[in-house]
């Protein structure tokens, strides 16, 4: 399916993951909004953005604010000319034993990571719905698949988003929006290295890059065709 003149929102995007997808996606022709708490980051992304002939804006806000998301991600779509693709990217990863981690912490990773792709996708939704098609696509992490010492409150926040996403996907397939639930392995993010997840090692370790081109053909399949869940992982780390 070609990609070109679509809109597309990616919160997070200034940076990672989010950047990756951002300027794959640009290439393909989608006009592209990136969301984040870094505005000189978000303007860097931009510019590169623009660089590849697509219209790119940026809207700043923290994605565990429900009014904050609703108003920055309706200002992007009237500045990109409507939505037709949400990437739920934005996260942060803190990690430390139940023990150890304070409840203040543990609390604002939930939020974070869960809230954060509930209001996005809720405030997209309506744009999605009254086009009759749209894909949204959440990202989980396979420790939301099973959890694993001194990640408690990452794996539990992911674990929410694999069944939030699901549930969207139960209740929005039916207006042609695709919904889907992705869980990658450890991917050499800036969050996963100063995490100390991984040293990040370009021959054996999944990139961006990787991620970014996944996400891509996922939405150039044809519109009969629903990815629900998938999981991508390095081969020989």
């Amino acid at each position: 399916m070609n990609l070109q003149g679509k809109s597309a929102i990616i919160t997070g995007g200034g940076r990672g993951l989010g950047k990756a997808v951002a300027l794959l996606l640009a290439s393909e022709g989608v006009n592209i909004g990136i969301t984040g708490r870094n505005e000189e980051n978000l303007k860097m992304t931009v510019d590169e953005i623009k660089k590849l002939g697509v219209n790119s804006s940026y809207a700043v806000f923290s994605i565990d604010n429900e009014i904050h998301v609703k108003a920055g991600i309706e200002s992007l779509a009237e500045q990109l000319g409507g939505i037709d693709i949400l990437i739920n990217n934005a996260g942060i990863g803190d990690f430390g034993s139940i023990e150890e981690m304070s409840s203040e912490v543990w609390e604002q990773v939930i939020k974070t990571n869960l809230f954060g792709v509930y209001y996005a996708a809720k405030a997209v939704y309506p744009f999605l719905k009254e086009k009759g098609e749209g894909d949204i696509i959440n990202v989980a992490s396979t420790a939301g698949l099973k959890g694993g010492p001194n990640m408690s409150a990452y794996a539990a926040s992911k674990a929410a988003v694999v069944s939030l996403s699901q549930s969207m996907m139960a209740e929005w397939r039916k207006q042609n929006i695709r919904v889907v639930t992705l869980t990658p392995s450890t991917i050499a993010s800036d969050m996963s290295i100063e995490g100390g997840l991984t040293d990040g090692n370009p021959d054996k370790v999944l990139q961006p890059e990787d991620f970014a081109e996944w996400v891509r053909d996922i939405l150039k399949m044809n519109r009969r065709v629903l990815i629900a869940n998938g999981s991508i992982f390095s081969t020989n780390p």
